[in-house]
């Protein structure tokens, strides 16, 4: 598995992220609607990341040499009922089917559940997105259900997976020393 560290994004950061909101094959694979954002709009958006960070964690994905390669977001968390909504994307396409996805979900989990004390994690993905329900899979998310016709991509409406993990569900599959 690639060797990345988490850190919160920062403002350095907008040029490469508003880059990556403009490539379509990326945004393909996400639940969002390929949108032309202009760098005036990401700054907004980071501002409001700014305003609502107590119940957002933002993170930048880096590699060793701290070079920018993806996010990881732990969205709206409910600290009463401690859930939160999990997403990750690799922008940098070099990046991608290198491990990378499954080492920084795993800290990011981590993170969820050790520092935050969270106890459920959900996450949507579109169901053609095999690449990424595997690696769901693979760290312990499990399906709870599919939104039907939930998203239109494409030209066409699409169906979302609905998947979670659990607390318990995280322990039982981590690794001792991890």
């Amino acid at each position: 598995m690639s060797h990345v560290f988490l850190r919160e994004i920062r403002r350095t950061d907008l040029p490469l992220i508003n880059g990556w909101r403009g490539d379509r094959s990326l945004i393909e694979q996400l639940g969002s609607p390929f949108r032309h954002v202009g760098p005036e709009v990401d700054e907004r958006w980071f501002e409001q990341y700014l305003a609502t960070r107590t119940n957002n964690v933002r993170l930048a994905i880096c590699t060793s040499n701290e070079q920018m390669i993806g996010a990881v977001y732990l969205l709206g968390i409910d600290w009463v009922n401690r859930n939160t909504e999990f997403a990750i994307w690799i922008g940098d396409p070099a990046a991608r089917n290198r491990g990378i996805g499954e080492a920084a979900t795993r800290q990011a989990l981590d993170h969820a559940f050790l520092d935050l004390n969270l106890e459920r994690i959900y996450l949507h993905v579109l169901t053609n997105n095999t690449r990424a329900i595997k690696l769901y899979r693979k760290v312990g998310f499990v399906q709870e259900g599919i939104q039907r016709r939930a998203v239109y991509k494409g030209g066409e409406y699409r169906d979302l997976l609905l998947m979670s993990l659990l607390r318990h569900e995280y322990r039982a599959g981590r690794p001792l020393g991890r």
